[in-house]
């Protein structure tokens, strides 16, 4: 028997982080790529150029796959359905990947299986969107059902009067999805897997930060969140995944909101490998890259156990420093523990191109973690150490 093949549309650097797990389990992974220069391909040996939205490309991708999975979630809903069609093996399939691909769709689902959902409507026009804003309260958030991602796609509309200036998206897509601006004392992610056969496994529950709409920290697993809140929240994501038939990864972001209902509210669902997961790569048994390589090969599940007690990912977004190499030897010197994942990226400010991992023997180590990992991440963004760590009132190259 040979070993399978795995097609991963999309060539950004979750299917990049795909690779090193592919390799150890002795699969073959294929990524259909946006372009020559995109994360996965100096990965990935096998990486043809093609659009995603073209159905033909995509058949020809599908050539010899023993399953094709993703990216992201963009491929259109139709080609999928032509895709199992012909025979292709799809996981995530289209039922399900629709509820992460339009928020409509999603809060609808999360309202049928009677989990906590903010309030929310379809919102047509301004009228619409006013409305709604009066019967609850202002402000809201209005989105983008599709495409919004990393912070895009969504608006603070503090005011009937601040709702008249957002005729212009309802011009460029409607319905629109208004939801109610949650308190929330901070966000969380339950991280599940599933089978096609329909065993899943959860990772705990953990804390994720936020700057400007785009995951910045993640603690697992959350400090200080009650066992009832966190098994409630995993529960939560394992229904959402068994119910709509989710298989692979899949992450379910949450608002935490102490004191009220279920103490979270579910915000958005990715099904594929995610940000606030990042951490199981040198914090857990089993990866999330890994899990979702044998989740739709349906294969048994891996242990999701917290490697030491606690672990902490640091993302770093592009800055100053085009020559990220350039401060690795400042950068791991600095921190020995450190596992420096860099995505192969052009720099471009506000771009994600890598992350920085640290795990501690103790649940006291979380603050340490966080300072040491933000140094390691902030050398290679700035190219630079601090004024701190050279004893001199200027940062030094």
């Amino acid at each position: 028997m040979t070993f399978p093949v795995i097609g991963v549309v999309g060539g950004g650097q979750l299917a990049r982080m795909m690779a090193p797990a592919a390799t150890a389990l002795g699969f073959e992974l294929r990524i259909l790529a946006e372009g020559e220069d995109v994360s996965a391909v100096s990965a990935v040996p096998n990486a043809p150029v093609g659009d995603y939205k073209d159905l033909a490309a995509l058949m020809e991708f599908s050539k010899g796959l023993d399953v094709m999975t993703f990216d992201h979630e963009h491929v259109p809903g139709d080609h999928l359905y032509a895709l199992i069609e012909a025979g292709v093996n799809v996981q995530p399939g289209p039922d399900a990947l629709v509820n992460a691909q339009d928020k409509l769709v999603m809060r609808a689902a999360i309202d049928r299986l009677e989990l906590p959902n903010p309030e929310w409507a379809a919102v047509d026009d301004v009228a619409g969107l006013i409305s709604f804003g009066d019967r609850i309260g202002w402000p809201v958030v209005l989105k983008t059902p599709r495409g919004g991602y990393d912070g895009k796609g969504v608006r603070i509309v503090g005011s009937p009067e601040e709702a008249a200036e957002t005729a212009d998206w309802f011009e460029s897509m409607s319905p629109l999805l208004a939801e109610a601006k949650v308190d929330f004392s901070r966000e969380l992610s339950a991280l599940v897997a599933r089978t096609p056969d329909g065993a899943s496994r959860a990772w705990p529950v953990v804390h994720t930060i936020q700057v400007d709409g785009v995951c910045d920290e993640v603690i697992a697993p959350a400090q200080n969140i009650s066992l009832e809140v966190a098994a409630a929240a995993e529960e939560a994501a394992l229904r959402i995944a068994n119910e709509l038939g989710v298989t692979g990864v899949m992450a379910v972001e949450m608002f935490e909101t102490p004191g009220t209902g279920a103490g979270f509210l579910i915000n958005e669902l990715a099904m594929r490998p995610h940000n606030t997961g990042h951490w199981t790569q040198d914090g857990s048994v089993t990866s999330q890259f890994e899990q979702h390589l044998r989740a739709v090969l349906n294969l048994p599940l891996g242990a999701t156990d917290v490697l030491g007690q606690v672990a902490v990912m640091k993302n770093f977004l592009g800055g100053d420093n085009q020559d990220l190499f350039s401060a690795f030897p400042a950068a791991l010197a600095t921190e020995p523990a450190a596992k420096v994942h860099c995505y192969g990226k052009s720099v471009r400010p506000g771009r994600k191109i890598g992350h920085v991992n640290l795990v501690g023997a103790s649940a006291a180590d979380v603050d340490s973690l966080r300072q040491r990992a933000t140094a390691v991440a902030n050398i290679i963004r700035d190219g630079r150490l601090p004024a701190a760590a050279t004893g001199t009132t200027e940062e030094t190259p």
